[in-house]
């Protein structure tokens, strides 16, 4: 057997400095390349964005065996000790918060080297000041939260973080068969409607391709406001180099290749399923059984940007994630319930008031449609306050 290729020495630590000044660098989303604070120096960028045309990998032991590990240059891992969450950053830094929890009881310690090394990423489009405009007024888009809201966006620090996917792809063949069911209905002699079921044996066939479906690689962010915000444009990959990560922390994966293939699979396998059910003639179907076979099965590994944000409110903690590509936002945002009660109480109390206004005038043979409008208002306003509730509770759903 030919032995496995040596994965690549560990490399020592690079800092990234400004060829001009010696000052440090980071990689700066509106110049595409890095850029030093101190003397305002710029590289021109020189990443071509290779987008769905990435290579991906079959499944198989060399490919596993061939891969590189680590980042390509000497990074610390930090933990925390609050979250448990780990990620890499910069070699450089001295102290630095969770951005998951902001808390600071964090240790640091050598980024372990036999992780899988990400191949494409999508590099930051949106910069630091577009983060906080963006968040800015979406914490105030609600009038349901608190005034003094819009102020956390513009004191807070948002933490530029590469966080770790698995795209997938996969044809996907189908063979199924199931008794559907046709409903007949006639009458007897009588008048009386009586209603059968024949089942029928009916098959079909279904041929499917699922290409860059995404599953995410951490378990420490929330997958409910992570769904809202994942719609990346994948025309932006590019290849992965260690300088894109200079001035950003990253995660390494934690749900790995084999457990997100799982899931891929899952929602592949659920898909198709739902195709061939579509195929029936009617929508009664039982005894159905389905034949899938999986081919040309691929997968990446890539890093996707966003930048998070764990604040404080009353002393409670609340989630911020914003997608560093699109801009697209999604948190958690403290209700007044002040405001809210006093709204519902607007809308409630008079309710109140025409149901009784209904009662009184009914017992005096007040006319049905007068009847009929009161009682509709009654519950339409019910129904307005029961639901400005409902969306303050989920306000601050993670």
């Amino acid at each position: 057997y030919k032995p496995a290729p040596q994965r690549e020495k560990h490399q020592e630590a690079v800092l990234f400095q400004c060829p001009q000044c010696g000052g440090q660098t980071a990689f700066s989303a509106a110049d595409g390349g890095l850029v030093c604070e101190g003397c305002g120096y710029q590289e021109a960028p020189e990443h071509a964005a290779l987008g769905r045309q990435a290579e991906s990998f079959e499944f198989k032991v060399t490919t596993m065996q061939q891969a590189s590990h680590g980042w390509g240059i000497e990074r610390k891992a930090m933990q925390c000790q609050n979250c448990g969450s780990q990620i890499s950053i910069e070699a450089g830094v001295l102290t630095t918060a969770c951005p998951f929890c902001s808390s600071n009881n964090v240790i640091q310690y050598k980024a372990p080297q036999d992780v899988l090394r990400p191949r494409f990423l999508i590099p930051f489009k949106i910069d630091d000041s577009q983060c906080h405009q963006i968040a800015r007024d979406w914490l105030g888009s609600s009038w349901m939260v608190p005034k003094a809201l819009q102020r956390v966006a513009a004191v807070e620090t948002f933490t530029p973080l590469y966080l770790p996917f698995w795209t997938f792809g996969a044809t996907a063949a189908a063979s199924w068969k199931a008794q559907v069911g046709h409903t007949k209905t006639r009458r007897d002699s009588k008048g009386r409607t009586h209603t059968t079921t024949e089942w029928r044996w009916e098959s079909g066939h279904v041929e499917r391709e699922f290409a860059d479906m995404l599953v995410r690689g951490t378990n420490h962010v929330s997958l409910h406001l992570l769904e809202q915000i994942n719609q990346y444009k994948l025309d932006d990959l590019a290849a992965y180099e260690a300088k894109y990560l200079a001035g950003s922390h990253a995660q390494a994966y934690e749900i790995p290749l084999e457990e997100a293939w799982e899931q891929a699979r899952h929602t592949m396998r659920e898909t198709t399923k739902a195709a061939c059910r579509a195929q029936a003639s009617t929508n009664k179907i039982r005894n159905f059984s389905m034949q899938l076979d999986f081919g040309a099965e691929n997968w990446r590994y890539i890093l996707l940007p966003v930048y998070i944000n764990t604040y404080y409110y009353n002393n409670e903690p609340f989630q911020l994630l914003l997608n560093g590509q699109t801009g697209a936002i999604a948190g958690q945002r403290p209700a007044d319930w002040r405001k809210v009660g006093l709204v519902a109480a607007s809308l409630f109390i008079p309710a109140i008031v025409l149901f009784f206004f209904l009662l009184i005038f009914m017992i005096n043979s007040l006319e049905g449609g007068g009847g009929f409008m009161v009682a509709l208002l009654f519950v339409a306003a019910v129904f307005v306050a029961i639901y400005f509730a409902y969306q303050a509770q989920n306000l601050d759903k993670v």
